[in-house]
């Protein structure tokens, strides 16, 4: 650990109002005896009142009320931080290292009955996500730089339905994590507009001398979600879709990413969403078959219709 990181864990470690000898120091901090004589007069150094008493119940301590800033984090801020941690780990944050080596310093800048609570609360809480892809993270790290630095990237990118990728260079405004995805929100220079590129599908990222300057009024995530999921208010042409069933089939329903924006009214046995015809019968199909048996489509007709064509296309297809 860096001398600096080393001399921080002891003004915490003596902050805690335990007296502590150099062996017990050296021991904690796994450096020699003699390294910690020499952080401790460092500090003194440095204006640190560090009381030094000596004899058989002797150690070093702090001046009462010396540490007060708000770096100094309490028991509840430290857990929060911690259990964040996780969820960002799990998601695929790109700056894992600097986070893990953040959390290990949390943790040992902590008295021993801070770190029993705090093992207490970190045992077995865990979140679950899909696994990754690691070669995200490089592209992630790359991004997460242009961003905050405001230069543009070459990247090399492959849609959904090509096959080939395509060079482009794109100013990125914004990161945005969605539904186990990761997306950059960038102006892209060969379409001449800003769009939604997913992490995963970048092959190649390299910095540009390019600089670009985004707009403070700007939110990445305004513009993901507008573009996700429009707001159909006062549009014309808007269908009620209406669906029965199972209480928990209901429930999950009106949580899912698509149907949940267009609910319009949920009662104890039916969900009635508004949406464009076109969406009806192009998306809500594929989303419908994996519940079965446990929902019922009431209204429109048309999608009663379309459900039917879908299955029978799906027994064509496997009967072959």
């Amino acid at each position: 650990m860096p001398k600096n990181d080393n001399m921080l864990a002891i003004l915490w470690m003596l902050n805690s109002g335990v007296k502590l000898t150099a062996k017990q120091i050296s021991e904690k901090l796994e450096i020699n005896i003699r390294t910690v004589y020499r952080y401790i007069d460092a500090l003194c150094a440095s204006g640190v009142p560090i009381i030094s008493d000596t004899g058989h119940n002797g150690g070093y301590s702090l001046l009462n009320n010396f540490i007060r800033a708000p770096l100094l984090f309490d028991i509840e801020e430290k857990k929060a931080l911690l259990h964040a941690a996780v969820f960002a780990k799990e998601a695929g944050y790109p700056l894992s290292k600097a986070l893990g080596n953040a959390t290990a310093k949390l943790k040992m800048y902590s008295n021993q009955e801070q770190e029993s609570i705090l093992s207490r609360h970190l045992a077995e809480f865990e979140v679950i996500n899909r696994m990754g892809d690691p070669s995200v993270q490089p592209v992630l790290v790359e991004l997460e730089q242009a961003v905050a630095n405001e230069f543009s990237v070459e990247i090399d990118y492959r849609t959904r339905q090509e096959e080939q990728p395509k060079n482009r260079v794109i100013d990125p405004y914004g990161l945005v994590y969605w539904n186990n995805k990761w997306y950059t929100v960038a102006f892209c220079h060969l379409r001449n507009e800003i769009r939604s590129f997913r992490a995963e599908r970048i092959l190649q990222i390299k910095r540009t001398q390019n600089i670009f300057k985004r707009s403070e009024a700007f939110s990445a995530r305004e513009f993901f979600m507008q573009n996700l999921l429009p707001d159909l208010a006062g549009k014309d042409g808007l269908i009620s879709l209406i669906i029965g069933g199972r209480s928990e089939a209901l429930d999950d329903l009106c949580l899912h990413w698509f149907l949940g924006h267009h609910l319009k009214e949920r009662t104890s046995n039916q969900a009635i969403f508004l949406l464009e015809e076109k969406s009806i019968h192009t998306y809500v199909p594929y989303f419908l078959l994996s519940y079965g048996k446990s929902i019922q489509v009431i209204e429109p007709q048309s999608l009663k219709e379309k459900l039917v064509g879908v299955v029978s296309e799906l027994m064509e297809y496997y009967q072959l």
